[in-house]
């Protein structure tokens, strides 16, 4: 085999392999639950937030199959919470609600506290443990 073979291949491999750390990273970050500051302030009027307390809002889509995995993550937290109320906006009938709170990629998910302020935000599906442990605080 000659050098340049072997050469080719390194790289080839260099560059699965960095694949791979990047695919990982990408992976361990989708679906976190992360704290916002610092928002400016949106018109959230018309998303149909509750005025009692916290509101989990989460975009979605027909075609959009890891949105059937967040409804059910959502529905199952706010059967236990049933002070929290959902709200799920389809992105293609709604979409410029999706522009005003900067959604890019489906399934996004915000929790919003009960005075219309956006408190979190997650891309992917959170898990039901994230979920509840943003909305546990804004409950007290």
């Amino acid at each position: 085999m000659s050098a340049s073979w072997i050469a080719v291949i390194a790289v080839l491999i260099a560059a699965l392999g960095l694949a791979y750390v990047i695919g990982r990273l990408l992976t361990l970050r989708a679906g976190l639950m992360k704290a916002t500051t610092d928002i400016p302030q949106v018109d959230t009027s018309e998303l149909g937030l509750s005025d009692t307390g916290p509101t989990v809002v989460h975009f979605s889509a027909v075609w959009c199959g890891p949105c059937a995995g967040v409804r059910r993550v959502v529905d199952q937290v706010c059967a236990e919470l049933p002070a929290v109320a959902h709200v799920e906006i389809d992105m293609d009938a709604n979409p410029e609600a999706a522009r005003r709170l900067s959604v890019l990629s489906l399934p996004t998910t915000f929790i919003f506290d009960g005075d219309g302020r956006q408190r979190y935000r997650a891309s992917g599906v959170p898990s039901a443990a994230e979920l509840r442990s943003a909305l546990e605080p804004l409950l007290a």
